[in-house]
């Protein structure tokens, strides 16, 4: 391998109690109104919650969360560390929690994001979501629209 080749090895597995404070650090990097340690700690306690971690040289650099109650799940949470972005690690997240929430059962899965988010959303654009519907004033710092977005899943285990 040259020094001009971007390629990357990003390992994916699941999110430990000893990665909350990577997470944080990803979190405040990533959103104007980040999760809470509480909340983290809240999701890693639930059976129906996916915490999906990647690595890159062992070090955590992004993380998906979802959860799955009955045939319906939701995207809650995607971040990308700022040193990784660009290069398909959300992608790769994004399809990594939807495989999961599809072994779960769900048939549907539901996110939030914001309307000025243009990036994210031509992501989820590209993998299937289309948007549903709008929570107003969803967001704070600043005051912004949530698109509400779905993707149809099919039964477990079938495209």
């Amino acid at each position: 391998m040259t020094a001009t080749e971007p390629t990357a090895i990003f390992l994916l597995r699941d999110l430990r109690i000893d990665d909350l404070p990577r997470i944080l650090e990803i979190e405040q990097a990533s959103f104007s109104t980040p999760w809470r340690r509480s909340t983290f700690e809240g999701l890693l306690r639930r059976a129906d919650a996916d915490l999906i971690g990647a690595t890159l040289e062992g070090r955590l650099v992004g993380y998906a969360i979802s959860w799955t109650i009955l045939d319906q799940a939701e995207l809650g949470n995607v971040a990308v560390g700022p040193e990784v972005r660009q290069r398909g690690l959300g992608r790769t997240l994004v399809e990594a929690s939807l495989q999961r929430v599809r072994q779960r059962g769900a048939r549907e899965c539901f996110l939030e994001v914001r309307e000025s988010n243009h990036v994210a959303r031509r992501l989820y654009e590209t993998l299937g979501f289309t948007v549903i519907g709008r929570r107003r004033r969803y967001y704070s710092h600043p005051v912004e629209d949530a698109l509400v977005m779905r993707i149809e899943l099919g039964r477990a285990g079938h495209g």
